[in-house]
Formats: structure tokens, C-alpha cells, sequence
């Protein structure tokens, strides 16, 4: 008895050998279209060669479609070139910012750097003086206190617009949404205008929080309420039919049932504010020391070290700034990773 093996399946939407080769040469025949006009014209520099190679890579492929597919194909083939650049558009900048702050601020990375502040140091001396601990403890502070203040505040308001719905409903959800486009230099003078000047007289970490809060409630109200309306109004009639009043429902069904989004809502949150500036360089004093108290005296921040480094001008300072760029950049990267892991349900749980 003579058994047949099942045909294996076949992947029509996947590119053959051949299709691959065509694309190659295609490629390559753009770039050697692009290397020739720069080199016999007088468009010069990384620029023209970008353009020029998406420019016949288009038309090349798009004209080879036409010839061998028809006029449907032809279209296709051009509209997918165009997303491609798009893609490409989008990634250049980032990878180049990436790049860039890596590979200057990677020469002002030291050991005690991570252990020693500027207090007996100032931004010209050589690098091996000083440091940026008391940058990453002020900017610590800062987040924890703002946290502290705008997660209630935040979750609150997104549970009032979506649990909730009374008669606030429409001038809250129109000050949250006014509120995201508030410039940080305009919280900072309100803070200073409305609470340093005429109460507290001094800088301080807790100012500079205050500050930030403000920027950073629109972002966790606005995020918390898109994940809120996501749960199922079947879980909420639930809650009720088992008798639970809607505070209960909402506290111990519909918000374990968001833990991930809240989560989330929270990080994002930090990422906004960690490289604000404005509001510091008003509100916090810069102090080159470490300073336990947060509710007295004046307080360093990654953001002001930066603009303080680049102010001064030397070659040190210069690379001190971008050291300190570099770990700013790493944090934030650290707090998106943390945002997509903790996102999902799986971690939540």
C-alpha cells in the first residue's frame, strides 16, 4: 500500500526567488542612477543622493510593473514606493538623533559620574570632576513628586468622564484636551507667578512638581479615559446585577480590568515630563549638590544640567552636556520598553 504525502503549503503572497532578484537589481540600479547624477550634476550631499535613489526606485519600479503587469500593478508598485519613503522619512531622523547623542555623549562616560556631583566642580573642568548624581536624584524628585500629585488627580478625572458622565462632563473633557496643548513655559510662569512669588519665596523641588503636574494630568486623564472605554459594559452590568453600587463595580472590576492601559497611562505620563526644561529653569533654582530636601532650597534636574553644560561653551562642558543628553535619552527608552512590557495583560496580572 503506496501512501501520498499531503502537498506542502505554498505562501502565494510571499515574494519568489525570482521577484526577490528583480527587486535587487532594481535596487542596485537606482543607487548607480543616483551615484551618476550627483557626480555629473551639481546636486551634491547626502540629501540629493536620498532623493535621487527613491526617485528612480519609484519610477523603476513602477515602470517595470507597467511593462510586465499592467497599469494596475504599475500603480501599486508606486503607491508601496511612496509608503517605503514615508517609512524611511520617519525612521531617518530618529536613528540620526539615536546616533548622534550616542556617539558624543558616550566620551563623558565614566564612572564617577553616576557618583559624584558638581558641587566642587564646575561645568570647564576636566571630566573626570564632578558628576551627575545630584542631575539623577533632582530629576527622581521631580517625577516621584508629580507622580504623587497627578496619577489620583488623572485616573479620577478619566473615571468622572467615562464612569461617571454628570454634568462636568463637556468643560472637563474640553480643559483636559486644553490642557495637552499647554505650553511647559506656561505652567512654569503660573507656579511662579501664583504660588513662588507670593508664598513660598524660594526654590524647591515641590515647585518645580507642581509645574509638572500640570503637564503631566492631561496626558495620564486623556490615556486613562481611551483605556477605560475599552472595558466591556458587560462587566460593569454585571458588577451592578450582583448587587454592587457603581463606586464598587468601578473600583473592583472595571479598574483591575484596566491595571495594563493604567499602567501604561502612568509611563507615558513620566516620559512627558522628564525632559521638560522650561519649567525647571524657573521654578527649581539648579543646585550643583545633592539636596534631600524637597520642599526646601534649590535642586538639580538632568534637563538643567544639560542647558547649564551647554551654556558654558568649553569642549568639557560641551561633552559633559551630551553625557548627560545620553542618560536622559536611555531613561526615557527605559520608561517606552517598561510602557510596552507592563502594557500587556500577561505582566498586569
Amino acid at each position: 500500500m503506496t501512501t501520498v504525502s499531503a502537498p506542502s503549503p505554498t505562501r502565494p503572497w510571499e515574494a519568489s526567488p525570482k521577484d526577490r532578484l528583480r527587486d535587487g537589481v532594481l535596487f542596485a540600479l537606482s543607487i548607480g542612477l543616483a551615484y551618476a547624477v550627483v557626480s555629473l550634476t551639481a546636486m551634491k550631499g547626502k540629501l540629493a543622493y536620498f532623493a535621487l535613489f527613491f526617485i528612480f526606485y519609484m519610477a523603476l519600479t513602477a515602470g517595470f510593473q507597467l511593462y510586465s503587469r499592467g497599469y494596475a500593478a504599475a500603480k501599486d508598485a508606486f503607491v508601496n514606493s511612496l509608503v517605503a519613503i514615508g517609512a524611511v522619512v520617519t525612521v531617518l531622523p530618529i536613528a540620526s538623533i539615536i546616533f548622534t547623542v550616542v556617539a558624543k555623549g558616550i566620551k563623558g562616560i565614566h564612572l564617577g559620574l553616576f557618583t559624584h556631583d558638581m558641587a566642587l566642580a564646575a561645568p570647564t573642568d576636566p571630566l573626570s570632576s564632578g558628576g551627575l548624581l545630584h542631575a539623577i536624584t533632582g530629576t527622581v524628585t521631580l517625577v516621584i513628586l508629580a507622580l504623587i500629585m497627578s496619577i489620583p488627580i488623572g485616573i479620577l478625572t478619566a473615571v468622572y468622564l467615562t464612569e461617571i458622565r454628570g454634568s462636568l462632563t463637556r468643560p472637563i473633557q474640553f480643559l483636559v484636551q486644553a490642557m495637552s496643548g499647554v505650553p511647559s513655559i506656561v505652567a512654569g510662569l503660573f507656579i511662579l507667578s501664583a504660588i513662588l512669588y507670593p508664598i513660598t519665596h524660594a526654590y524647591s523641588a515641590f515647585m518645580g512638581a507642581l509645574a509638572l503636574t500640570i503637564l503631566m494630568i492631561p496626558t495620564i486623564a486623556r490615556t486613562s479615559q481611551e483605556v477605560l472605554k475599552l472595558i466591556p459594559n458587560d462587566l460593569r452590568e454585571a458588577g451592578v446585577a450582583l448587587g454592587g453600587t457603581q463606586w464598587r463595580t468601578v473600583a473592583m472590576i472595571v479598574l483591575p480590568a484596566a491595571r495594563s492601559g493604567l499602567i501604561t497611562a502612568v509611563i507615558l505620563g513620566i516620559a512627558r515630563i522628564a525632559g521638560e526644561t522650561a519649567p525647571l529653569l524657573l521654578l527649581t533654582g539648579g543646585g550643583d549638590k545633592v539636596n534631600p530636601n524637597p520642599f526646601n532650597g534649590s535642586i538639580g534636574s538632568l534637563p538643567y544640567y544639560i542647558w547649564k553644560s551647554f551654556n558654558a561653551g568649553s569642549p568639557e562642558a560641551i561633552t559633559r552636556a551630551w553625557a548627560g543628553l545620553l542618560v536622559l535619552m536611555v531613561l526615557i527608552l527605559i520608561l517606552f520598553t517598561l510602557a510596552r512590557l507592563l502594557g500587556t495583560r500577561k505582566v498586569a496580572r
